[in-house]
């Protein structure tokens, strides 16, 4: 399993959000450039960027970003305000290595599905769940959608990978979010990478048991030391295989 350090902007600045609430972010005074540079050291082998102000439409962040996908060492997997196809065809072609899409996929699901079909491992639908509804616009609008009816309507779209993030529980009640993960990853065709239910790297060893989860993005507790990123890519390696001894 997957281990993706997470990493949001907002107004220039590392930022964690309690339950998705843009007014109320935690601040950390950390280089975002030398911080992504931390996550390759480590040993991570992708990052998961959000830029925040683009998801307001605002684009003071795109400098930022852009140093962050150089710099990194390792390819980044890049979310916030993708609503157009040349938004995210700009960001393939400015080297970011898989672009997030939320609310364009709600809005028009035919031109994603199009997308993840002409850019193969770069596309990665976002499915952001509060109240048992899909939402948009940045966790800001709720859709008509049941997760798993969203997820089922786009078939067999070769998505790079699916993020499911329970709102709702964020952080907060993680036995209902895993069941809502598990749910979703039964159903899903493209692999689902767990998003805001990692608090301890115990949470990374019940993870890498349910099958169709690729990964998982892991920020708040990397950035509150609740665990390193070391010890998060430790924990996600598979099990070795026990083999029988014969005397």
């Amino acid at each position: 399993m997957l281990i993706y350090p997470t990493m949001e902007l907002l107004d220039g600045g590392c930022v964690t959000l309690e339950k998705g609430r843009l007014d109320e972010p935690l601040v950390w005074h950390v280089d975002p450039v030398e911080k992504a540079k931390e996550f390759a050291a480590s040993g991570a082998e992708w990052m998961h960027l959000t830029d925040f102000n683009a998801i307001k439409g605002d684009d003071s962040n795109q400098e930022l970003v852009k140093e962050i996908i150089r710099s990194a060492g390792i390819p980044v997997q890049l979310g916030g305000g993708m609503r157009s196809r040349e938004n995210v065809e700009s960001w393939i072609d400015q080297g970011a290595g898989r672009v997030v899409v939320g609310t364009l996929a709600a809005l028009d699901p035919s031109l994603v599905s199009e997308l993840a079909k002409q850019h193969p491992d770069q596309i990665v639908l976002a499915v952001d769940v509060w109240q048992g509804q899909v939402m948009t616009e940045g966790w800001l609008k709720a859709g008509a959608f049941a997760p798993d009816t969203y997820i089922a309507a786009f078939g067999s779209a070769p998505f790079a990978g699916i993020i499911v993030t329970d709102i709702e529980s964020d952080m907060v009640d993680v036995e209902a979010q895993l069941g809502l993960i598990s749910g979703l990853a039964a159903i899903a065709h493209a692999p689902v990478i767990a998003s805001g239910v990692v608090r301890s790297v115990d949470d990374i060893s019940r993870l890498k048991y349910i099958n169709n989860i690729s990964g998982a993005l892991v920020g708040r507790a990397l950035f509150r030391k609740s665990m390193t990123l070391e010890e998060a890519l430790d924990m996600a390696q598979p099990e070795p295989e026990q083999v029988a001894e014969f005397i």
